[in-house]
C-alpha cells in the first residue's frame, strides 16, 4: 500500500511538472521563435495565448472527464497528447503551425494538473494527504525555477525547438511508472460531461483574445476583429447562463456566494494578470532591447522564484495565525512597487541597479501573497468542494494571463522600445494595486467569514 502511494505521488508530480515546466520556459524562447519563424510581437502573443485559451477553457472539464473515464486514463491521455503536441511544436515549419500545435498542447495540459491532484486526493487521507499535497506543491514550484534557466541554455547553446522536444523524456518515464503502478482506476456513476459549456468557454475566450491581438493588424472596425469580439462576448454570456442551468456544470456558480471565494478570485484575476504580463514582457525586453542573452534574461527573475519558494510557507503560517487579509493587501503593494522600479530601464539595462532591487521587492511581495490567497479561497468553502475550488482558481489565474498577454497589442504601439515598455510596466503595477485594493475591501479573516461552514479546506500551497 505504501509503495503504491509513493508511485501515485511520483506519477502525480511528474505529470504536473511537465505542464508547469513548459509554461515556465516559453517566455524565454519567444524572441528566438520570432526570429526564426517571423511574426513579431503578435506571433509571440499567440504562442503564449493559444496554449492558455484551450488550457483555461478546459481545465474545469478535466474533473468531469476523470470521474467518467478514470483519473489514470485521463492522466495517460494527457501525457501522450502533451508529448505528441510537444514533438509537433519542435518540428513546426511555420508560426501558424506552431500556434495550432500550442493549442493542442493546451488541451493536453488541461488534463494533467487537475487529474494528478485528484489522484493524490483519492489515494491519501488525513495528514498523509496534506503532506503529499505539500510535496506536489514543492516539486511543481521547482519547475518555475528550473524551466527558465533550462530554456535559456537550450536557446543560447542549442535550439529553441529542443525546449519542447525534451518533454518526451519525463513523459516517457511517467507513462512507464503508470504501467508499473497497476493502479485500479475509480469512476463515478451518473456523471455528465458539460460539452456545451466547454465549447462556449473556448469560443468565449478565443473570440475576444483574437480581437485584442489582431486589432493592431486590421483595426477595430474590420469584420475580422469585431465579429470574433461580438461572438466571443455573446458566448461568454451564454456560458454563464448555461452554467446556472446545466445539470452538472463545469463551473458551479454557487461557489461564488462565499465572499472570500468570490473576492479572492477577483484578486487572483488582477494579481496573476499582472504576473503573466510581467513574465511575458520583461524577459522579451531584456533580450530584444537590452541585448541580454536568453540565459541571462531567464536568470533575471531567479531570485524572486527562490524567494517565493523559501518564504511562502513562512507567510502561510503567519496568515494562518493572523488571517489572510493584510498579507493579501500588503503583498501585491510590494510587488507593484518592485515593478515600478523598472521604469528606470532604458535601452541599456544594468541588472544590479535597475532590475535586481525590483525583483527582490517583488519576491517578498509575492511570497506574502500566494499562500494567504490560496488559504483565503479554499478556506471559504467546504473540504468536499476543495477540488473544484482549486480548479476554478487555477482556471481564473490562467485566464487572467491569457487576457493580459492579449492586451499587450493595445498597450504597445509600434516596436518594443523603452517608452512602450514603461506603459506596460504601469499597467503591470496597476493590476497588482487593484489586487491589493480588492483584497483590502473584500477579504475577511476567518472569524468573520462564512461561520456556517464548519469544515474549511486546507490550503494547497
Amino acid at each position: 500500500m505504501l509503495r503504491n502511494q509513493r508511485f501515485v505521488l511520483v506519477v502525480a508530480i511528474l505529470a504536473s511538472f511537465v505542464a508547469f515546466l513548459d509554461g515556465s520556459v516559453i517566455n524565454v524562447a519567444l524572441p528566438a521563435i520570432s526570429a526564426e519563424l517571423g511574426g513579431g510581437l503578435s506571433t509571440q502573443q499567440w504562442v503564449v495565448d493559444a496554449y492558455l485559451i484551450t488550457l483555461g477553457s478546459l481545465i474545469l472539464l478535466a474533473g468531469s472527464l476523470s470521474d467518467v473515464f478514470g483519473r489514470i486514463v485521463i492522466v495517460r491521455v494527457g501525457l501522450i497528447g502533451f508529448g505528441v503536441a510537444s514533438l509537433l511544436i519542435a518540428v513546426a515549419p511555420t508560426a501558424e503551425f506552431l500556434i495550432a500545435f500550442r493549442g493542442l498542447q493546451g488541451v493536453a495540459g488541461a488534463l494533467l494538473v487537475p487529474s494528478s491532484l485528484a489522484l493524490i486526493m483519492s489515494s491519501f487521507r488525513g495528514a498523509a494527504q496534506a503532506h503529499a499535497i505539500g510535496q506536489w506543491t514543492a516539486w511543481t514550484s521547482a519547475a518555475f525555477l528550473v524551466g527558465p534557466v533550462l530554456g535559456g541554455l537550450f536557446v543560447d547553446l542549442l535550439s529553441w525547438r529542443l525546449v519542447f522536444a525534451i518533454n518526451v523524456i519525463p513523459i516517457a518515464v511517467t507513462l512507464w511508472m503508470i504501467v508499473l503502478l497497476g493502479h485500479k482506476d475509480e469512476r463515478k456513476a451518473n456523471t455528465r460531461i458539460d460539452y456545451l459549456g466547454a465549447v462556449l468557454g473556448i469560443v468565449g475566450l478565443g473570440g475576444p483574445v483574437f480581437a485584442l491581438i489582431e486589432q493592431g493588424n486590421y483595426g477595430w472596425g474590420s469584420p475580422v476583429v469585431f465579429v470574433p469580439l461580438v461572438v466571443g462576448i455573446l458566448s461568454l454570456v451564454a456560458f454563464v447562463f448555461w452554467q446556472s442551468r446545466a445539470p452538472q456544470p463545469m463551473l458551479p456558480l454557487e461557489l461564488f456566494r462565499h465572499r472570500n471565494f468570490s473576492m479572492g478570485n477577483i484578486a487572483t484575476m488582477f494579481i496573476y494578470g499582472g504576473l503573466a504580463l510581467g513574465g511575458f514582457i520583461v524577459v522579451i525586453y531584456l533580450q530584444e532591447v537590452a541585448g541580454y542573452s536568453a540565459t541571462f534574461a531567464a536568470l533575471a527573475f531567479l531570485p524572486s522564484s527562490i524567494g517565493i519558494i523559501l518564504l511562502s510557507s513562512y507567510f502561510g503560517r503567519l496568515s494562518g495565525r493572523y488571517g489572510p487579509r493584510w498579507f493579501m493587501t500588503l503583498g501585491p503593494l510590494l510587488g507593484a512597487s518592485g515593478y515600478i522600479t523598472f521604469l528606470g530601464m532604458g535601452e541599456t539595462v544594468n541588472y544590479f541597479t535597475e532590475v535586481l532591487p525590483g525583483v527582490l521587492l517583488f519576491a517578498v511581495g509575492m511570497s506574502m501573497t500566494v499562500a494567504p490567497l490560496t488559504s483565503a479561497i479554499l478556506g471559504a468553502i467546504s473540504a468536499e468542494q476543495a477540488g473544484i475550488g482549486s480548479a476554478v482558481n487555477n482556471a481564473v489565474s490562467r485566464i487572467a494571463g491569457l487576457i493580459t498577454v492579449a492586451l499587450i497589442g493595445v498597450i504597445v504601439v509600434g516596436p518594443l522600445a523603452p517608452e512602450n515598455f514603461h506603459r506596460v510596466v504601469i499597467v503591470m503595477a496597476s493590476l497588482l494595486f487593484a489586487g491589493a485594493l480588492v483584497s483590502f475591501l473584500g477579504i475577511r479573516n476567518a472569524s468573520s467569514v462564512d461561520p456556517a461552514i464548519p469544515d474549511a479546506a486546507p490550503p494547497l500551497s
